[in-house]
């Protein structure tokens, strides 16, 4: 399996850290575990535990010392490691492994790498920062620290590379959904990886492959989601007006909760495509995507595409008929509604 390398700042998988907040959170709210408790279930010496605590509240977990006692999981920070985010996930495929770095260069890129070292479907890697976050068309993503939500997700579809882009769909109506369950706000989808909150961008997807002629060996769903970025965080320069959950809502999101909640989705959708295809996720996008009908102006390297749209077909295309009457697939572009 590749390594990580030590600049990435990699979160342990598993290991006495887990265990031992494993059993605080067995345990009700606020409960005090005794050192020697904590001990005999570990198989360490007090001491070791004791090194542990320290390390999980230099992490930001605060635990007290009771005295004579033990110890008192009081609060936990808003970290996207799988403790967090895997705490009380009932899923079947999407997020059974969850990869956490405090920060690397791009999840799509970390998760990659892991899919073509044999990494199992529905392997997750998140990240609390990202030195090249990647969007669209080579272009960057802003990554600030601990404020937002990085995440790719590895899938294995039993699909011919031709129908991959279906899956944007999936992951589009996820991200709609997350938002939806954890604000007051009603997101937009935007054809084709776009979602947008008053018409400004709060988060997009980027879905790359690895695939041979007749088959896909697997594929990496890029999301990435502001949560909770300022206005002052935002780079000078974009190409499309961007927002925040924050700003828009004027409340902070959970990071935790909200990746456990888009991790649920993805995993409910997924399984509703690998049983009845991409009909019911590509209803639901159209639904969301308030497209259909509109008037639009598509973008293609040096050529300009102006017509309505009639909606997308089943291979993620985005269909518009033009003033002469001609429909058009467009596949790839930048879309500017009118």
């Amino acid at each position: 399996m590749t390594k990580a390398s030590p600049k990435s700042g990699r979160y342990p998988e598993g290991g006495l850290h887990h265990e031992i907040l494993t059993i605080f959170h067995g345990r009700g709210e606020g409960e005090v575990v005794s050192g020697e408790e904590l001990s005999g279930l570990l198989h360490i010496s007090r001491t070791a535990v004791w090194k542990h605590i320290k390390a999980l509240k230099e992490m930001g977990y605060a635990i007290t010392a009771e005295p004579s006692r033990g110890y008192r999981l009081a609060g936990a920070p808003d970290l996207l490691i799988p403790e967090e985010v895997g705490r009380d996930l009932s899923v079947t495929r999407v997020g059974t492994r969850i990869v956490s770095f405090r920060e690397t260069d791009s999840t799509n890129d970390v998760a990659f790498r892991l899919a073509e070292d044999g990494a199992e479907e529905g392997t997750v890697v998140l990240a609390d920062a990202q030195t090249r976050g990647k969007g669209r068309l080579g272009r960057e993503w802003a990554s600030p620290p601990a404020v937002n939500l990085y995440c790719s997700l590895v899938l294995r579809p039993p699909l011919p590379p031709h129908a991959a882009p279906q899956l944007t769909f999936l992951s589009a109506v996820a991200v709609a959904r997350a938002i939806e369950e954890n604000s007051h706000l009603l997101p937009r989808i935007k054809w084709p990886n776009d979602l947008l909150v008053n018409d400004r961008k709060v988060a997009g997807l980027l879905n790359e492959m690895s695939a041979e002629t007749d088959h896909v060996n697997f594929v990496i769903l890029g999301i990435g989601v502001n949560l909770n970025m300022a206005e002052d965080q935002f780079p000078t320069g974009l190409r499309h007006p961007a927002t925040s959950l924050l700003i828009e809502s004027g409340s902070r999101v959970s990071r935790t909760v909200f990746a456990r909640s888009l991790l649920k989705s993805l995993d409910s959708l997924y399984d509703t495509y690998l049983k009845a295809g991409d009909a019911p996720i590509r209803e639901e996008w159209l639904a969301r995507s308030r497209m259909a009908g509109e008037q639009v102006r598509v973008v293609q390297q040096d050529v300009e595409l102006t017509g309505r749209v009639t909606g997308i077909d089943g291979f993620g295309a985005l269909l518009v008929r033009d003033e002469r009457g001609e429909e058009h697939r467009v596949l790839s572009g930048d879309v500017k509604i009118l």
